[in-house]
């Protein structure tokens, strides 16, 4: 497959990925009218995915610098898989979750009241410094990923290692950050 190709294809595939999510948090793509049992399940799930990925890419960062490539390529085949199924899940709940999840949101009908903002102080601030970059990031680093890996998988070191000076520090703050975001905003799930 040539460069184009492959450039090409992440391309397509990010706009697909960021469009349906988008689609899918404005809710413009009909739902169940109720949702199915295990969904409370899945805002868990990702969380735990998200953690197993930051441990998954600390351990690759070390694991090249000992010059194991064996042992880095596959936690980083690993990371992806879980990445992938991280994906697949968080597209999934915003499908299924029909509610607005807000922090700070005590009684679950998706609005702020000046008591519930008071109630959330200036962690609702915290939150929302946290969410922010994680979202921006998160929609930027997948074709970064996407491509270094694939440089990976290749042996194009030099490609590879290029792109993952940036790819890697992004990743593992989208997944670290992920997991916060998680902890953070779990007292105002309503199921």
């Amino acid at each position: 497959m040539s460069d184009k190709f492959i450039i090409r294809f992440v391309a397509v595939v990010t706009i697909v990925v960021i469009a349906l999510v988008v689609l899918l948090n404005r809710h413009l793509i009909p739902g169940p009218a109720v949702a199915p049992a295990f969904t409370p399940y899945l805002p868990m799930l990702n969380a735990v995915l998200n953690g197993t990925c930051t441990i998954l890419l600390l351990l690759s960062l070390y694991q090249i610098k000992q010059g194991n490539i064996t042992l880095h390529k596959q936690l980083n085949i690993i990371t992806f898989c879980l990445s992938a199924l991280f994906l697949a899940s968080y597209v999934l709940f915003h499908y299924l979750m029909r509610n607005e999840i807000v922090y700070g949101d005590i009684n679950g009908d998706g609005h702020l009241s000046e008591a519930e903002r008071a109630s959330a102080g200036s962690l609702r601030t915290i939150y929302l410094s946290i969410l922010t970059p994680h979202i921006i990031l998160a929609a930027a680093v997948l074709p970064l990923i996407l491509l270094s890996f694939h440089r990976g998988l290749q042996m194009q070191v030099e490609k590879h290692r290029k792109l993952v000076r940036w790819a890697f520090p992004i990743w593992l703050y989208v997944t670290a950050s992920g997991v916060v975001v998680y902890l953070m905003i779990r007292p105002y799930y309503h199921f």
